[in-house]
């Protein structure tokens, strides 16, 4: 590389002479986009000013460093000036000596030809170039600038050839909405003219045009760039700030000839563009005012979706996790996953399922297959993960679950399990979890290694025009952010398509990196069957109307060049008509389950398993011990922070006595899985140390660079898989990515930490989508649990309130129902619920509710609120009693002091939750009314604990019973737990609040304001002078 500077030294004074009369105002803008693709070097500083350099500016120094490493690799790949100028500046020549202008190469007439015909001039019919002595100066400098001038015309081509490229199916848009043509790809600002266009030029050794010849006309290099970069085909792939990666992608296009179609493949490709309009078609025929959101317009996509599925299998990939919006989903689940067509008819005759949940509309539904790949005769994995019409929302749900699959398997390199993704135009560049999801695809406990992404172009969103709906000039820019290279393709030229999609395969084997297909492509329909898009778009939708659909003009082109007859054509129309015609009879005597959509069965999971038995979740003393001293040891030759060798020291003697904080209690959790081959993964944002620098699961050597010791991965030999990593800052894009992972396999206990739980709500669609309700309209069921961060300590609004009520709310527990008692009251609860809301207190409770969800016999979400000043308060500690095998999780944790031993004196029963019951004790400790009122708190609010809260009342049947809490009395519990006591209580006595009072933010900004509320709810929960009153009868 110094080298190299050296040489950029020397081109310095060249630049100014050899270049005057070469205009490349134009060319300079796309030599600069370029610059991209090579190593960087660092800053130059040059004699004179950057404006005063025509040639030495923008990229051109990247270009000569690019000609001197090919240079270095074989001399007879450049032009033989810069053979000549490199070896003279290898002999040490002075700046200006270096630059020998080559001879002028003889006129050359040449026959004009096809872009496909064989005979081309050889090089040797270019006149020989000899290098001249040392110094000598013999020629002008007209040639290399026409050289140069061709070199960024190539260039040009490559980076902007897209921009003017024939994309628009209707022929009214620009795909990049920008009419006018590029400067960089007008002849004219190169200051060639008509002479030169029949005289020839060698290619660079990055240009693959010629084939085997390295040396066209400069009308043919034109000619053939055109053909690559302008017609039906458009590239981005030039910000690619890797040359191999850039030259592996002009290869695959530039070659002559390499994109044609042999006539089996088209008979392949036509046999699918008929099943993909003809069940198109029966839908519409058959249940005429159905929604259905079809694919008319975009027919290619079922074929472009096998072919890329062809391809990777072929490279061994033996399954495919995709996610797609509710266009061509029904489409895709009959023709590209072959979902038997009885099933999805019977969607259509509203036929209800006979087990559980209440389903979902028929285009979010998902699947999952097994059938052979018919190119390369071996089975193959399909899944659709189902999804709602929040559109990209599926994107990290298929990652997460794409990268367990990986995981399970050991597929490391991602060859044998890869992702699809499905767009919409709108939705790509309009919707923020697509960057979320785009910026997971290259970290190490994320990366699926590669993603093929395929957009279905409709250039509308539901109504409105692409213009209005991107700033972007194409709705794919967002790709670029992760240099994944982009491939627009007009969606009526099918084969163009299939070979687009061959080489996307082909790239994400070889470079385990995204990809984008394009499809350009527009909607027959509105943006649905009974939309009328004439109300917004008339002259689109006229132009529409006197479009052919694409397989009569495909078919039509397949006859006319005589690939196949029409009675060929004919007879697979009728073949597969009467495919669906024999499913659609057979639907009444079809039956229907929920469950036949799952996109991610648990073979065997729930076989031969009591569901309504509770598990032991205690471990032996042993264990504990053994856990412990991992937690707590430095490993040996190991710098660690002297804090945290305090924290360690500090562990070790709570182990000593038998004593568990926060910290060790979720180690003795994790740690006790693992021991019981049970992978766990905990992710999120500062996971790995912790928000609150409590958790520490992975050490950082002090002297040592990525030197790190994880004790959880330490345990044993014999120990199950942790997964401790640190995320991006998304929580929308992470949380779905943890659902996702959760879905692959029940036995693994999968954590998604919030930084602070308030940043949960930017996930909310992933929790309201996916974790709430995913059981009941897809029988989906999920164990995946979040951790979030809540409590009311000062720090303001954004840092103190997880939001319990919205999760409450979302809790199908119904208040005002009292389930049958009996000894599976819990158990039973736990089965109906649809999610599980917990706000524990005790390290103990913690360990007991976690290892509780991996042992159940079904798995539920678990909302976890977790505290924050609770981590160190001395109080908030367990002894090793209470997680040894006889020990359990505890839905409510019971008074247990002086007013437990006398409760007909007690004045005041108080249920409360989380935090404040350290508070309320605390200060009951201080007032001296630890006999006057009871204290339950309440660890499991959903499913609500009716009969201990019954139990509790009729024990203290004296008391008021208040329900406190350090929410605003619009949040927190109040608003679900209030009908829940009554009916507990079977409306027999009153329930009074003791609170912050209602207000729009969740908690004040200010330090004083904060203490006042809170000693005001301390004052109101702790007043015992309101006797107790029943509900008069």
């Amino acid at each position: 590389m110094y080298h190299v500077k050296t040489i950029l030294m020397a081109v310095k004074p060249l630049a100014t002479s050899c270049a005057a009369g070469l205009k490349l105002a134009a060319s300079r803008h796309s030599l600069r986009n370029a610059g991209n693709r090579c190593l960087p070097v660092q800053t130059r500083h040059y004699a004179t000013s950057m404006t005063a350099e025509p040639f030495l500016n923008g990229s051109t120094s990247v270009y000569v460093e690019e000609m001197y490493e090919a240079w270095q690799k074989d001399p007879t790949s450049v032009h033989k000036s810069w053979d000549v100028f490199f070896r003279n500046t290898d002999q040490g020549l002075a700046p200006g000596q270096a630059y020998q202008a080559p001879p002028i190469f003889p006129s050359y007439q040449m026959t004009p030809v096809a872009y496909s015909q064989a005979p081309m001039p050889s090089p040797t019919a270019v006149a020989p170039l000899v290098a001249p002595q040392v110094g000598q100066q013999n020629v002008g400098s007209k040639t290399i600038d026409e050289h140069l001038a061709v070199q960024a015309i190539i260039r040009s081509y490559q980076i902007r050839g897209h921009n003017i490229a024939k994309l628009d199916p209707l022929g009214i848009n620009s795909a990049d909405l920008q009419d006018e043509k590029p400067k960089e790809l007008q002849l004219h600002n190169y200051n060639l003219s008509e002479s030169e266009m029949e005289q020839v030029f060698q290619l660079p050794s990055s240009c693959y045009i010629g084939g085997d010849q390295r040396a066209l006309p400069l009308k043919d290099i034109i000619s053939r760039l055109q053909s690559v970069y302008c017609e039906h085909i458009g590239l981005e792939f030039m910000f690619i700030n890797n040359f191999e990666q850039c030259d592996w992608i002009r290869r695959r296009f530039e070659t002559p000839g390499i994109m044609e179609t042999s006539n089996d493949e088209k008979r392949v490709l036509m046999a699918r563009l008929i099943r993909s309009t003809r069940f198109e078609e029966f839908l519409a025929s058959t249940w005429v005012s159905e929604k259905r959101f079809g694919l008319e317009g975009c027919e290619v996509l079922i074929p472009a979706m096998k072919q890329v599925i062809d391809s990777s299998s072929e490279r061994g990939v033996e399954s495919f996790i995709m996610g797609m919006p509710h266009r061509g989903r029904l489409n895709v689940l009959a023709n590209v996953c072959r979902k038997p067509l009885e099933h999805l008819f019977s969607q259509f005759e509203a036929l209800t399922g006979r087990d559980e949940g209440s389903g979902d509309v028929k285009y979010h539904l998902g699947c999952s297959t097994v059938r052979r790949n018919h190119a390369t005769n071996k089975n193959i994995h399909l899944a659709v993960v189902a999804n709602p019409s929040h559109l990209e929302a599926v994107n990290p749900v298929v990652q997460g679950k794409t990268y367990a699959e990986q995981f399970y398997r050991g597929d490391r390199d991602g060859k044998k399990v890869m992702s699809m993704l499905l767009h919409g135009d709108a939705a790509f560049s309009g919707q923020g979890v697509v960057y979320e999801t785009f910026h997971l695809s290259d970290l190490p406990s994320y990366s699926t290694m590669g993603t093929i992404h395929i957009v279905c172009n409709n250039q509308i969103g539901f109504t409105t025009d692409p213009r209005h709906s991107r700033s972007s000039p194409y709705c794919t820019d967002v790709a670029r952010v992760v240099n994944a290279p982009i491939f627009h393709v007009n969606a009526d030229d099918p084969e163009a398509v299939m070979y687009v999609c061959k080489v996307a395969a082909a790239w994400r084997n070889e470079f385990s990196k995204d990809v984008v297909i394009d499809l350009v492509s527009y909607r027959r329909h509105g943006h649905n069957e009974v939309d009328e898009p004439r109300f917004t778009q008339p002259l689109m939708y006229k132009r529409i109307g006197e479009t052919k659909p694409l397989l009569e003009k495909y078919t039509n082109k397949l006859v006319s060049d005589g690939t196949v007859t029409e009675e060929e054509v004919q007879l697979e129309k009728t073949k597969y008509d009467g495919v669906l015609k024999k499913a659609l009879a057979e639907v009444k005597s079809t039956v229907v389950y929920n469950a036949i959509w799952l996109d991610s069965p648990w073979t065997g999971f729930f076989a031969g398993k009591d569901p309504l038995k509770l598990p032991k979740t205690g471990v032996s003393e042993t264990i504990l011990m053994e856990i412990g001293k991992k937690c707590s040891t430095p490993p040996e030759d190991f710098v660690c922070h002297k804090a945290l060798l305090r924290t360690l020291k500090d562990r070790a003697k709570m182990i000593e006595n038998r004593i568990a904080d926060w910290a060790i209690g979720e180690y003795f959790a994790f740690g006790s899985l693992l021991m019981e081959d049970v992978h766990v993964r905990l992710s999120g944002q500062d996971v790995e140390r912790g928000t609150f620098s409590h958790r520490h699961h992975v050490l950082h050597d002090q002297d040592v660079d990525k030197k790190v010791y994880i004790p959880l991965k330490n345990l044993s030999q014999s120990q199950a898989t942790y997964t401790a990593c640190n995320s991006s800052l998304s929580e929308f894009g992470v949380l779905g990515f943890e659902v996702g992972y959760s879905l692959t396999n029940p036995n693994a206990l999968v954590c998604w930490e919030a930084q602070f739980g308030d940043f949960s709500n930017t996930a909310q669609c992933i929790i309201d989508q996916f974790i709430s309700s995913g059981q009941a309209k897809w029988a989906r069921q999920s164990g995946i649990v979040l951790l979030l961060p809540h409590g009311y300590e000062g720090m303001g609004p954004e840092h103190s309130s997880a939001r319990l009520e919205r999760f409450l709310q979302m809790s199908n527990d119904d208040p005002d129902y009292y389930p049958p008692p009996g000894p599976h009251f819990a158990s039973q609860q736990l089965n109906d619920c649809n999610w599980i809301v917990a706000n524990c207190t005790t390290p103990a409770n913690l360990f007991h509710i976690l290892r509780r969800q991996i042992l159940l016999p079904f798995r539920k979400p678990l909302i976890l609120m977790t505290p924050k000043s609770l981590l160190r308060h001395p109080e908030a500690r367990s002894s090793f009693d209470d997680f040894t095998d006889t020990s359990l999780f505890h839905r409510m944790l019971l008074e247990d002091g002086p007013a437990a031993s006398n409760p007909e004196a007690v004045e005041k029963l108080i249920f409360c939750s989380g935090k404040v019951y350290y508070d309320l004790a605390k200060t009951r400790r201080e007032r001296g009314l630890d006999n006057k009122i009871a204290i339950n708190r309440i660890e499991q609010i959903t499913p609500f604990p009716f009969d201990r809260v019954e139990s509790e009342a009729t024990k203290y049947s004296n008391a008021k019973v208040v329900w406190c809490q350090e929410e605003h009395k619009n949040m927190g519990g109040w608003s679900y737990v209030e009908p829940c006591i009554l009916t507990a209580l079977k409306h027999t006595r009153k329930v009074s609040y003791a609170g912050r009072q209602t207000a729009p933010s969740t908690a004040t900004g200010n330090k004083y304001q904060h203490i006042t509320e809170l000693q005001t709810l301390l004052n109101d929960a702790m007043n015992v002078e309101q006797t107790t009153m029943k509900v008069p009868v």
